[in-house]
């Protein structure tokens, strides 16, 4: 079994010969851990390019200090709803978790009284 793989040598591995084919040659591309595609968008630190930088999310009912979120206030509750109908992380919004679990009680009540639609009508 040991007899039936190829092992390279590094003789071997200075002289490549180009593939016929057109396939990708073998072993990793020589330059950088990207090759030949270049610095990433967005920069980083060490490029001298500009940094991204991401603002702090705050939940929109604390700062507006909204105690009660009313299942009726179709237009709050569609602020954070999807397109396709999902209801969207608070990852993504900033909604805090107290806030988060009252907002998602809220759309579902909305939901099954028909204010919002459970799926996007294609």
């Amino acid at each position: 079994m040991a007899d039936e793989t190829t092992v390279s040598t590094p003789a071997a591995a200075g002289t490549e010969t180009p593939s016929t084919g057109g396939g990708a040659p073998q072993g990793r591309p020589q330059g950088g851990p990207r090759g030949d595609r270049g610095p990433r968008p967005g920069g980083s630190g060490r490029d001298g390019g500009r940094k991204f930088f991401r603002r702090k999310k705050v939940c929109k009912f604390c700062v507006e200090k909204i105690d009660a979120i009313d299942y009726k206030d179709v237009r709050l509750l569609g602020q954070f709803v999807a397109e396709s109908g999902k209801i969207v992380p608070r990852r993504l919004t900033g909604v805090c978790t107290p806030h988060q679990r009252r907002l998602s009680d809220a759309i579902k009540q909305a939901r099954n009284i028909a204010l919002l639609p459970f799926a996007s009508a294609r």
